[in-house]
This record gives structure tokens, sequence and C-alpha cells, in this order.
């Protein structure tokens, strides 16, 4: 190994603040370089947070969008599509598993919808789920851009985190990948999670990386805004395309799969050490590329996952790429295969605990 190189990737790791360009570097790592990285942020993950891991309880509760972005496989445009939405009693039921099982928390998520209809169904849900629970179950949603008063409602009836996806903080690639409408606007979204967390929520964003025209320089810029954002929670994952999407025709210019995946572990690492005590999730769209793909995240910094709780015979219809994984098991076996996943990794799950993000009360005090 060249010792210059060596010494640059140790050097850029003693920083207390990464540059877009030492960004850049740690993402193009490879061999011992990359193996420099994962290990630092092993260190840091395990200093700030402990070999632990967090579930949240996912319930895809509906399908039904009002967006149409171009990557997504249930976008509003998608007409191969069987639309589904949960009844209350099924996603109480849910819930009650959660519960029952003592996840701590659960993630109500759906396509973006607004609308009076829409706010007081998911505030009545939430007074329901605190009523089952006896105020015991955390609560994450994960339902889009709503007007601050909605979110407010939210907050107080018991939601207390938030993830809102952003995809993409370079707004020329943001148009790209988005229809050129009202519906689909870059500030928007930022005003989004920015009164997300003015009103108090956790608030948690990500990024797909691999995208078309998306750069090295794209990706840094999105740790670096994370950043300055003082994020509580980072949801990132691999693009994956989906057949019925635009995005598809550019799949030929796309990186294979397996840099996807290499490049999304490496982006989750310099989060964790860019930003030691925030929660990260292991998203299950790295299980799609790779079997252990979640439990290699967990090792080098992840602390959250999402087992599927949503009834099974929905879980086919939540798909936002394709290929996606674990859509055959019962909530049961998903709660068996990921607590066997996060023992390979070392980590302990932690039952019965909502695992707020340290970051948030360190923020927020």
């Amino acid at each position: 190994m060249n010792r210059k190189i060596e010494n640059t990737i140790n050097e850029i790791l003693t920083r207390v603040d990464f540059s877009k360009t030492d960004i850049i570097r740690l993402l193009e790592s490879e061999a011992e370089d990359r193996t420099l990285l994962f290990k630092k942020s092993s260190e840091i993950k395990k200093k700030y947070i402990g070999n632990k891991v967090w579930f949240r309880g996912l319930i895809e509760f509906s399908n039904i969008c009002g967006k149409d972005c171009l990557y997504c496989g249930i976008r509003k445009g998608n007409k191969n599509l069987k639309r589904y939405n949960l009844s209350d009693d099924e996603i109480l039921a849910a819930a009650k598993f959660a519960y029952d099982n003592r996840y701590g928390s659960l993630a109500l998520q759906s396509g973006e919808l607004e609308g009076g209809l829409f706010a007081n169904r998911v505030e009545n849900l939430l007074n329901k789920i605190k009523e089952l629970s006896n105020g015991e179950l955390g609560i994450t949603l994960s339902v889009g851009e709503q007007e601050p008063e909605v979110y407010k409602r939210w907050y107080n009836a018991g939601a207390h985190r938030y993830l809102l996806r952003v995809e993409s903080t370079n707004q020329t690639l943001y148009s790209k990948i988005h229809p050129n409408d009202s519906k689909h606007n870059f500030n928007r979204r930022m005003d989004c999670l920015k009164n997300l967390q003015d009103i108090g929520y956790q608030t948690g964003t990500g990024v797909m990386i691999g995208l078309p025209f998306q750069t090295l320089d794209d990706l840094a810029g999105d740790l670096l805004f994370m950043k300055d954002f003082n994020i509580d929670m980072c949801g990132m994952g691999p693009y994956i395309e989906h057949a019925d999407t635009p995005l598809i025709k550019h799949s030929e210019n796309l990186m294979p799969l397996k840099e996807r995946f290499d490049l999304t572990l490496k982006m989750i690492a310099v989060i964790r050490i860019m930003m030691k005590d925030i929660n990260i999730v292991a998203a299950t769209a790295l299980q799609a590329i790779d079997p252990i793909g979640r439990e290699k995240a967990v090792k080098i910094g992840a602390n959250i996952l999402m087992p599927n709780i949503t009834p099974g015979k929905y879980r086919d219809s939540y798909k936002l790429y394709d290929n996606k994984p674990c859509t055959d098991d019962s909530a049961e076996d998903c709660q068996s295969c990921l607590e066997a996943r996060v023992s390979l990794a070392d980590a302990e799950v932690i039952y019965g605990e909502w695992g707020d993000s340290k970051h948030y009360d360190k923020r927020r005090h």
C-alpha cells in the first residue's frame, strides 16, 4: 500500500471537521483505505451509541400517493400498481404486535397525501396507538410534506420523530429526478424539514445513493447539508431502479449495484464520524443488493432497523424499487430474522426503549 495515501486517509480521519474534498476522498476509498474508514466509524459508533440496535416496527399503511417522483414505484402515474389502504383496525393490530413484542417504537409510512381527511386520520391513529400502548410506543412518521399546522397537530397527538427524505440536496439534481411543477418543489421540502425541527420533532432526512446524474461532489454536499442542518436521524440507501418509472431509461448509465451498495456503506460510515450521536437506519434496500447488507451497515455505523410489520398481503404492493426483500415474511419471521442478523453484526437489540436520538437531547438542551 502507498504510505502517502495511508497517511492522507489517516490524517483526514483525525480531523474534527471534514471539507468537501475530504469527504470525496473518503467516498473514493478502496481496499485498505476503506478498511480504515470503516474501522474509525465502527469505533465512533461503539463509543457514542454502543453495540446497540433499536427496532422501529414499520407499517406501510398505504401506497396511494399524490406525487409523481420519477424514481418511485408508487408514484401516482404508475398504472401497473395495485393500490391499497389499510383499515384503521389493520394498522392498530400491527401497532399492538409491536407493543406486545416490546419493539419500543413503530414507524407509520405511506405515500404522500395532503388534506383534511388524511390529517384527521393520522391524528386519530396516533391517539389510538398511544391509548393501546399506554403511551409506551414511540412513533415515527414518514408521510411527506404537510402544512406546519398539520405537523403540529400530529406532534401534539404523540408523534415525536419524523423522517422526510430529500433524496438530493443539490437543487439541479433534485429537479432532474422530479417533475417540474408546484407539487415537487425543492424549497418547500426544505421548508418542511425546518418546520419539523422548529416544532420539536426529532428530524430525519436522507438521500438516494447512485442516482442517475449524481456525482461524489453531490453526495459530499448532502452530508455537509445534514451536518449544517443538524439532523437527528439519517435514513439513506442505494438507488434501485424500478421498471415502471421514467428514470428506468437511464439504467444503462448507472454504476453497478455492488458499487452503489459499497458507496452507501461509505456514506453511512462518514455521516457516523461527522455526526457521532445521531440515529442511522440500516435501510432495507441494502438487503436487496447484498443478503447481509443490513448487518454490514450495523457493523460500521447504523443503529436502527425497521422490521416490516405491515400485513403480508399488502407488502408486495409497497415497492418503491424492484426486488424488495422480505415481502413474504410474516411479522414474526421478520423479527426473528433481524434478531439473528443483529447478533451476526456483534450487536444487541434493545427492547422496550424508544431509542431516541442522543443528538436530539443534546441539540434541545
